[in-house]
């Protein structure tokens, strides 16, 4: 099956978002990206059209009533996500910055593996440059602030992964003045993350909580780690994969969950 995306040209920004998303995508292949299977292109009619994810987006899933991820298929969509970012940033021929990575453009397939979508705002990297500047608007609550590089795409990252894991969006009413989704997870380390843990997952978990609880402290530590203030101090992709690898391996040795 597939999925057309129809774009509104009478949208200029839109418009200019499918030129964007057709040069970002052209030359991309990896496993935890949505596949763009052709473009059509006239002065009536633009489109994109992609593989279908059967399973919908993982804003979907988490905010869904009768929808609810387990601890390690959050694990594992966050694995694949980080995946998709170290190919994005280093495995590709020209660097690719998304610039706007939020659950609502992550897909699932039918096997619930994470693909990162919508690459309409994206940015290609000159060869021999680290970032560049960007006229476009990304989602407020996950961007960092300052010009465009790989390092912001870690720094939504890190929004996400505090996410996924609390059920809770940066833009939620809660977060206001000085509190935000990043201070709120750090004033619960180390002793207070079940006051942040989504009740769903608690719930689901149940007596082996305690148990899992060491492994959501580093999760969001890691997650911390890459929405540090100045980019050259957050941590970089293939370390963040090392690092969530490591825990799913004792979480399954210890058969927790």
């Amino acid at each position: 099956m597939i999925a057309v995306k129809v774009i509104d040209l009478q949208s200029e920004a839109k418009a200019k978002s499918f030129d964007v998303e057709c040069n970002a995508t052209r030359n991309l292949r990896h496993r935890n990206l949505v596949k763009i299977i052709c473009s059509c292109s006239n002065l009536d009619f633009k489109s994109l059209v992609m593989e279908f994810m059967s399973n919908g987006s993982v804003d979907k899933w988490l905010y869904l009533n009768n929808c609810c991820l387990s601890f390690l298929q959050r694990l594992n969509i966050m694995i694949d996500v980080a995946s998709a970012l170290e190919y994005l940033h280093h495995g590709s021929s020209i660097p690719v910055v998304h610039c706007d990575l939020k659950p609502s453009n992550v897909m699932l397939d039918k096997n619930m593996v994470a693909h990162v979508s919508d690459f309409g705002i994206a940015k290609l990297i000159d060869e021999g440059r680290s970032e560049c500047h960007t006229q476009t608007f990304p989602t407020i609550g996950y961007i960092a602030p300052g010009i465009v590089s790989v390092k912001g795409d870690v720094y939504s990252y890190g929004i996400m992964l505090m996410e996924i894991f609390t059920r809770k969006k940066p833009t939620d009413d809660m977060f206001v003045a000085e509190l935000s989704l990043k201070t709120w997870i750090s004033g619960s380390l180390p002793n207070s993350i079940m006051e942040v843990l989504d009740s769903n997952l608690v719930q689901q978990i149940g007596e082996q909580i305690d148990d899992i609880l060491t492994h959501i402290s580093s999760i969001f530590g890691l997650a911390l780690s890459c929405c540090e203030d100045l980019p050259k101090a957050r941590i970089n992709m293939a370390d963040v994969i090392k690092s969530l690898i490591k825990i799913k391996t004792l979480v399954l040795r210890a058969n927790r969950v």
